[in-house]
């Protein structure tokens, strides 16, 4: 029986060095996350929901911001779903080792070729609503050296020759606006940008500031980068968000749970400068950017 209290006592001590540190805090959050995910239904997620809008449900005394009809962020906040319950799945068709990460699916198709992973899915996606909203000519991204590429020269038939840290283009293909040429150009911009080109590139934003669209961003090789798909406000203007990723390996762009804070998950709330716990990676402040 002593042995028992001991091996007791050696847990609970491991247990509160371990959730003092930022990854001992994870893996708590986690195994909180994990129980409350087997014990409990989700207060907040309709399984019949198709889009962002329809899955995730508001708490009671908050209402979604309103956007504009046609803008980026309308556009994110009803993103279709894949039906509830479908798994986070590779590039190479294999199951992500995580499958208690996350609420939804976005359908954010993942390319064979493993190129399209955390930034890359966010850029894509960006991409893809200018492309649909016929505007082309906006899309371009910077590579890690700081090198401008857009879509426009891309599609003209220019194409960049890299020697180190140096980047010049060359009209070298014909000319080409197909939407094939387009996912080519988007595997050329996985290449060369990620998220520590994101970062430099971007304009911050601060925690008071953040809307629908802007990203919670670690730069670094790796780093890791998030995307804010819905936002509520109350009364009192106290907001709420939901995030989602895509992540290394390239895999399924997910709308991720708050392990965190379980009692309004999948919904989280920033504070200025304080670090971020989600599923997959801790961000040690809530640093945002946003597209151009």
């Amino acid at each position: 029986m002593k042995k028992y209290i001991v091996s007791l006592i050696i847990v609970i001590i491991l247990f509160l060095i371990l959730r003092n540190t930022s990854k001992g805090k994870m893996v708590t959050n986690h195994i909180k996350g994990a129980v409350t995910s087997v014990i409990k239904t989700p207060d907040h997620v309709n399984k019949e929901g198709d889009s962002i809008s329809t899955r995730v449900m508001i708490p009671e005394g908050y209402k979604r911001v309103e956007y504009a009809q046609g803008s980026f962020q309308r556009y994110l906040r009803h993103y279709p779903l894949k039906p509830y319950g479908s798994k986070i799945i590779n590039y190479d068709d294999s199951e992500y080792f995580a499958q208690n990460w996350h609420e939804a699916i976005l359908e954010v198709p993942v390319p064979s070729n493993g190129l399209q992973q955390c930034a890359d899915a966010l850029m894509r996606i960006r991409s893809e609503y200018l492309w649909e909203q016929n505007r082309k000519d906006e899309i371009g991204f910077n590579f890690t050296s700081g090198h401008y590429c857009s879509w426009s020269k891309y599609a003209q038939g220019y194409r960049p020759k890299i020697k180190g840290n140096k980047v010049t283009f060359h009209k070298t293909a014909s000319p080409n606006y197909s939407k094939a040429n387009f996912y080519k150009y988007l595997n050329l911009i996985y290449t060369y940008a990620g998220t520590l080109s994101m970062h430099n590139e971007l304009k911050k934003i601060s925690v008071k500031d953040i809307r629908i669209g802007d990203m919670l961003v670690k730069p670094g090789s790796p780093g890791h980068i998030e995307i804010v798909v819905d936002e509520i406000v109350n009364e009192k203007g106290n907001k709420m968000y939901l995030l989602a990723q895509g992540n290394t390996p390239a895999q399924n762009v997910c709308l991720l749970k708050n392990f965190e804070d379980t009692t309004i998950s999948p919904w989280y709330r920033f504070d200025e400068n304080q670090p971020v716990y989600t599923p997959s990676y801790y961000f040690d402040k809530a640093q945002f950017i946003r597209f151009k």
